[in-house]
C-alpha cells in the first residue's frame, strides 16, 4: 500500500486524492502538518526520488515566502535544508506519494498514471 502525504485544505491534494479514489488505489493517508516528515524520512525520500532537495520545498507557500527561502536556500547545505523541511510540514511540497519503488512529489496526473498503476 502506498502512503499519501497531504495537507487536506490544499486543492492539489484534493485533486490527487480524488484521482487515487477514482482509480481504486489503496493508500494510507497522512496529514503533513500533524505528522511532519522526519529528517530520516526526507533523506530516504530524496534519495529514492532522484530529485534535488529544492523540489521538496513548497515554493508557493506562505511560510516559504515569509522566511525568504528563495535566496537563502542557495547558501544552505543539504543538511540544513533537510532540517528546515523537517521543522514544519507546510514547507514541504505536497502531495507526496511514498511507494515501495518510487516517490512522487506534487500531482502530475500523467506521471502518476505511469508510476502508480
Amino acid at each position: 500500500m502506498i502512503q499519501f502525504i497531504e495537507y487536506p485544505k490544499c486543492t492539489t491534494c484534493k485533486k490527487a486524492k480524488k484521482w487515487l479514489e477514482e482509480n481504486q488505489i489503496l493508500f494510507e493517508d497522512r496529514h503533513i502538518k500533524e505528522q511532519n516528515p522526519t529528517e530520516h524520512e526526507l533523506r530516504e525520500w530524496i534519495g529514492k526520488s532522484g530529485l534535488e532537495i529544492k523540489k521538496f520545498f513548497n515554493t508557493s507557500g506562505v511560510l516559504y515566502k515569509e522566511l525568504g527561502l528563495k535566496d537563502k536556500l542557495k547558501e544552505m547545505s543539504d543538511d540544513e535544508k533537510i532540517k528546515l523541511l523537517a521543522s514544519d510540514g507546510m514547507l514541504v511540497k505536497r502531495p507526496i506519494i511514498v511507494g515501495s519503488n518510487n516517490i512522487l512529489v506534487g500531482f502530475k496526473e500523467e506521471e502518476w498514471k505511469q508510476l502508480i498503476k
